[in-house]
């Protein structure tokens, strides 16, 4: 059994996508929630779903091995950053090498980096005028959006569209692709996608 942990710091709407996919999965499951936001809305989704959730702070995961300690004591294989805003420390990293992965809300390597989430990024992208945009699923390292690309999918953004508009276009790329780019990338099967 490959157990997951999702970093949360906000809704959660993406965490329970994902904890919805693989319920009743025998290879894998979501087995604890973590979030450096004791308001973060994704608590109660775990609540909600029966999945353990542990809080911890900012000074826990950079400057001390608390979250690695977290992580090793419910015996977690595999990590997955779905709206998480800090940056995860070298110590994680260096534990969970290839094991870690993130979802970007743009193609990157444009609008990617510190500062770069959520609606900050959809404004980006309508400022720029850009013709598109999608989501990007990378692995993580030791620097923001950083980390090589998984997957992308695209969406088109048309000229009347605003950030909202291209938020929802978004969300609705990530819900129907990250859960199944999880499991290829768990299963090694990646190059079937």
């Amino acid at each position: 059994m490959t157990k997951i942990a999702i970093f949360a710091s906000g809704s959660g709407s993406n965490a329970e996508r994902i904890i919805e996919y693989f319920k009743g999965n025998a290879q894998i499951e979501v087995s604890l929630i973590l979030t450096n936001n004791p308001e973060a809305y994704v608590l109660e989704r775990a609540k909600r779903l029966q999945v353990p959730a542990v809080i911890f702070g900012r000074e826990d995961l950079m400057s001390t091995d608390k979250v690695l300690s977290i992580l090793k004591e419910h015996e977690i294989d595999f990590v997955v950053l779905a709206g998480f805003l800090l940056l995860v420390p070298g110590n994680l990293v260096d534990a969970y090498p290839d094991r870690i992965i993130n979802i970007h809300p743009a193609l990157l390597p444009k609008f990617g980096g510190k500062g770069m989430y959520g609606d900050r990024v959809h404004q980006a992208v309508k400022s720029a005028g850009e013709a598109e945009t999608g989501i990007s699923i990378h692995y993580v390292n030791k620097k923001y959006d950083e980390g090589e690309i998984i997957f992308q999918a695209k969406c088109p953004v048309a000229e009347e569209d605003t950030p909202e508009i291209v938020a929802d276009k978004v969300h609705q790329l990530e819900y129907q692709h990250y859960p199944q780019v999880i499991e290829s990338v768990i299963n090694n099967s990646i190059k079937n996608l």
